[in-house]
């Protein structure tokens, strides 16, 4: 196979060089029209008992998660000007398009009892601005008397007080939901700047969004870093701006084929498809640096440059794709994991990852092949350099000292299971922010004074019509809401029980020492006062409870804990709703977005430990076919493994957690750190067949040979995922420190333990089947002569080389 693609290669370099640009200028075409994702993303299957359940929910009560909230602290605000100008930005923020309802201070309803109509009335507190302080003043009063607002639009012990904005979830889904948080954030700034304030938002439309741009700024960022670090790893390892240049223009070609590609899928820019474009261009520069080390070191033998490339071809062909298809498998695995972030990350990165292959494949002999040959300076690299000196030390580690190499690793390997029994699994809602952003400062704010902002949901259907308002119901309600009040992780519960509560006062004159859930006798009376759920003023109450008054609901904002706490609470309330409600008479059930998070994160990382499985499984059939020999793939594998258990340790020592922004790590890392067990191999069992199984003088050549791509690969692997620990996102960081650090230390063992563990095992591991592929398609040719390739004149080599052409 491959001399006749090294024939079809070089023969017609200049139609392969027309087709790929065609097909670049098509995939830069295509690639205007991706978009960047706005939606929240489902994580569990549509199948899911707590999915549906969280569907039912909405369908009925609508969306829990599109509430914005603007948060001051001032002690000022109740004086006459401010509190107007509060009162203006309150409406100019409703008028705002997009915007479908605003509560705040100055837009509060009160009941108030009709007695000619017999009908409670919710009647606005403010229907104008006060004209004098006095009035403001009884205002202040009337407001300080609702128990139902204290606590969910103020804090009267810390002066702080709240806008809340439902928002449109239509365009929350969109890009227009930029221009609309804009929009609402120009016209409350002016309120903080007339008056020295710092204005706080929140909310998970705000949170969204703001991450949105922040991701879109970053991939940009991450692409620009990853080329330059490339850059200068290329021009420092080979000396040659040639070296650098056309690798550059391989790895872009290859960005624009993946982000063309994501638009015909149809997908949109993730915060994991976002890290493709420059994990592409890493991988794509580790391809050239395989491809130009060898090209060095076969020119560097006889000097002929086509044979040369043709032998670049042939010789990296089979083990470059191996590596590559290993790498993609690692991405590929995230397909079983069901959801739709993970399957569209993996399937883009997975068929992208073979796609730079294919090209540097192509492009790097035929961009050479139009180039002189390599001067001296151009492979002086291979001679002396510090990567020649690693090699040596190498060399002279395995050769000699071996024994201390196998100490070194069993106490590394001890250490790893210590650290391993330390990891703990967690995640919350919003958990890739650093602590010293104003996102996650402002969110904490509305954690201090208000318990939290993150939704949480229970449904109580009582199975029969009016059911909600009889008395045994309501007083249900209100001993689960005590017991609710009891987690300090949970803000004051809201419910019909609170309206019914509102109604006593108002009922006696608006007294707050009625605000207490009405006697029998009383709920009779007051029934009939109960307005009508068909006309737009009794929104409120809609959103307790549907228009047959048998399902109703109790809404709790929550702080941002971790999935652990948050099954806690779960738990704990469960049996509290069991011990409260019969279930022969009531359906409760938990939903809301806390809840989804909480099982979807589990269910998350559940998969993500068998999409590593699967991974591990796959690598080891990848190696069968170019290695068979189940003894030399399990050699492979150790090398690879430990790293992956030191990467679990240093999680441990440092309580990073296991979550799905770190465990899919293990996937990643352990796709790419083969890559260089399979170039040593494949360079090893070469040896073999020319040193007639001299297994001593095979290891080391192979070494000698490999290990300046191994190190150079290995260099650029650690630094161009270490520019992702700049991210301004925990997950995205801890993705770079994480994947770095393990590649490291795949690195020094495939230098080290690999080849020591084939000395020390020597014919145990050699065996006939590993000389022998499974599929003759992969295995290297041991010569193909290229006789009918035409080369510059200029070129044409001299002397005894010229029958290589």
């Amino acid at each position: 196979m491959w001399p006749f693609l090294v024939r079809r290669i070089l023969r017609n370099r200049f139609q392969f060089l027309i087709i790929i640009f065609a097909i670049t200028a098509f995939m830069s075409y295509e690639a205007r029209d991706v978009k960047l994702s706005y939606e929240m993303t489902r994580i569990l299957p549509a199948s899911d008992s707590t999915y549906i359940v969280y569907q039912q929910f909405k369908e009925q009560f609508g969306e829990d998660g599109s509430v914005l909230f603007i948060g001051i602290q001032d002690t000022n605000l109740f004086q006459l000007k401010e509190f107007n100008d509060w009162f203006d930005l309150s409406e100019k923020i409703r008028r705002v398009p997009g915007v479908e309802e605003v509560v705040s201070i100055t837009r509060l309803y009160n009941l108030q009892k009709n007695d000619s109509l017999k009908k409670f009335e919710f009647v606005p507190l403010t229907r104008r601005p006060p004209e004098n302080q006095s009035q403001l003043d009884s205002l202040k009063k009337i407001i300080y008397s609702l128990p139902f607002y204290d606590k969910l639009i103020l804090n009267k012990e810390t002066s702080v007080t709240l806008i809340a904005v439902t928002l449109d979830n239509r365009l929350l889904n969109t890009k227009q939901r930029i221009n609309l948080i804009n929009q609402i954030k120009e016209v409350t700034n002016r309120f903080g700047e007339r008056y020295h304030t710092e204005i706080h938002y929140s909310g998970l439309p705000f949170i969204r969004t703001v991450t949105s741009k922040m991701l879109e700024d970053e991939m940009k960022l991450f692409v620009f870093l990853s080329l330059f670090v490339s850059a200068i790893f290329l021009f420092i390892f080979f000396r040659s701006f040639k070296a650098v240049l056309y690798p550059m223009i391989i790895v872009t070609i290859s960005v624009v084929w993946a982000l063309g590609m994501m638009s015909l899928f149809g997908y949109k820019i993730t915060m994991l498809t976002a890290i493709i474009p420059p994990l592409l261009i890493v991988i794509g520069v580790e391809n050239c640096i395989f491809l130009l080390n060898k090209y060095h070191y076969e020119y560097r033998l006889h000097r002929n440059k086509v044979k040369a490339l043709s032998r670049v071809i042939q010789r990296i062909g089979t083990a470059n794709f191996l590596t590559n298809a290993a790498t993609a498998m690692g991405f590929a695995a995230f397909v079983i994991t069901q959801n739709t972030l993970l399957v569209e990350f993996g399937i883009i990165a997975a068929i992208n990852i073979m796609v730079v292959y294919a090209l540097s494949l192509t492009l790097v002999p035929i961009f050479f092949s139009y180039l002189p040959p390599p001067q001296m300076k151009d492979i002086k690299h291979q001679e002396e350099s510090i990567a020649r000196a690693i090699i040596d030390k190498a060399v002279l580690w395995v050769t000699g000292y071996r024994n201390i190499i196998y100490i070194i690793t069993g106490v590394l390997i001890l250490v790893g299971i210590v650290g391993v029994t330390r990891l703990t699994t967690s995640g919350r809602i919003v958990d890739d922010i650093p602590k010293s952003d104003k996102l996650y400062q402002d969110l904490m704010f509305f954690e201090d004074n208000f318990n939290g902002i993150m939704p949480l949901e229970i449904t109580i259907d009582t199975k029969k019509k009016k059911g909600v308002f009889t008395l045994s119901t309501l007083n249900r309600i209100d001993r689960l809401q005590d017991s609710l009040l009891t987690y300090p992780e949970l803000a004051k519960p809201l419910s019909i029980v609170e309206v019914i509560k509102s109604a006593k006062q108002s009922f006696y004159g608006g007294d707050p020492y009625f605000y207490q859930l009405p006697s029998s006798n009383e709920l009779t009376f007051m029934g009939d006062y109960i307005p009508e759920l068909k006309t737009r003023k009794q929104a409120l109450l809609k959103n307790f409870i549907d228009t047959n008054f048998q399902i109703t609901r109790i809404s709790v904002q929550m702080a941002n804990v971790g999935t652990r706490d948050i099954a806690r609470i779960q738990k704990g309330v469960r049996a509290t709703i069991d011990t409260i409600f019969n279930p022969e008479k009531y359906d409760v059930k938990l939903t809301g977005t806390s809840i989804v998070f909480m099982k979807g994160t589990n269910f998350l990382i559940r998969n993500l430990f068998e999409s590593i499985i699967l991974a591990v499984i796959g690598i080891a059939v990848l190696l069968a076919f170019l290695f068979t020999s189940w003894r030399m793939i399990l050699i492979s594998l150790i090398p690879n493994l430990i790293p992956q258990l030191m990467t679990g340790a240093l999680m441990g020592f440092l309580g990073i957690p296991i979550k799905p922004s770190t465990i899919l790590i293990f996937s990643i890392a352990l796709g790419i750190s083969v890559d260089n067990s399979i170039q040593f191999l494949s360079r090893y069992r070469l040896q073999l067949k020319h040193s007639n199984r001299n297994i001593p003088y095979s290891v080391i050549s192979a070494l000698q040979e490999t290990g300046y791509s191994m190190i150079y690969s290995s260099t650029v692997l650690f630094f161009g995922f270490a520019i992702f620990m700049l991210s301004s996102f925990g997950g995205t960081q801890a993705l770079g420190f994480l994947i770095s650090f393990t590649l490291l230390v795949a690195g020094l063992l495939n230098l080290f333990i690999l080849p020591s563990m084939i000395l020390t095992l020597d014919k145990w591991s050699t065996t006939r089947a590993f000389e022998k592929p499974l599929v003759e398609l992969l295995e290297e040719p041991e010569e193909t002569e290229i006789v009918d390739i035409e080369i510059p004149p200029e070129e044409e080599p001299t002397g005894n080389d010229k029958n290589c052409t």
